[in-house]
């Protein structure tokens, strides 16, 4: 814009040659544009899909509900824990996808690689086929956390409950699986991904193990 007053200025009111003063200042004092430094993470692990493993009568026939998540975890930013009643969102560092829904695909695949399973279907069920147990799990830490020692860790625990399906509808396990602490640099927001990835592994391992065998 010019910074000379415009010929038709010089002689206006000086309020309105003031307002033209304050509108070029202005516009030469705008901030300049600032980069997107919001970066996205995923859950990863598994890579067994329906279409290389596709239903079987061989192994046991599983639905896997929709993940239920402690509403902290809802939102897309990843959480940071900083005390038993204090968390912190890390708005710049977020999931690429809802949790749960990361949660489900990690966690079906990884069932999948089992021998001992034949198929994982995901809610909602298709009418066609026979499931043997459904799986229901609650999320109730999927994040990193400050501890009181300065150092800081991947956590995640979750509530598994398993059920037949079907006219005999009965609870076949309930139990609560905690990963182990895995030690984080409290940074590194991809290598926390990946230490919750793990923990996805050692819950599939869990409701493996609480599964009883095919009938």
């Amino acid at each position: 814009m010019p910074r000379s007053l415009p010929s038709v200025l010089v002689s206006a009111p000086r309020w309105l040659a003031g307002a033209w003063i304050a509108l070029v200042a202005g516009c030469n004092l705008l901030p300049a544009p600032q980069p997107d430094l919001t970066r996205y993470f995923v859950l990863t692990g598994g890579a067994v899909g329906e279409a290389v493993k596709p239903a079987t009568s061989d192994g046991l026939q599983l639905g896997l509900k929709s993940i239920a998540l402690a509403a902290y975890l809802k939102g897309l930013p990843i959480v940071v824990r900083r005390g038993p009643n204090e968390i912190s969102f890390k708005d710049e560092s977020r999931w690429g996808e809802p949790l749960d829904t990361a949660v489900a695909r990690v966690l079906r695949a990884r069932l999948l690689e089992s021998a001992a399973v034949g198929q994982v279907y995901l809610q909602p069920f298709p009418l066609e086929g026979v499931r043997d147990y459904d799986i229901d799990v609650q999320v109730v830490r999927c994040e990193g956390t400050d501890l009181p020692n300065g150092q800081a860790v991947a956590s995640f625990a979750a509530v598994i409950d398993i059920s037949t399906t079907g006219a005999d509808h009965r609870a076949v396990a309930h139990r609560l699986y905690t990963a182990p602490d895995a030690p984080w640099d409290g940074k590194d927001f991809g290598r926390l991904a990946e230490l919750l990835s793990r923990d996805l592994a050692g819950l599939a391992q869990d409701v493996l193990a609480a599964l009883p065998p095919k009938a």
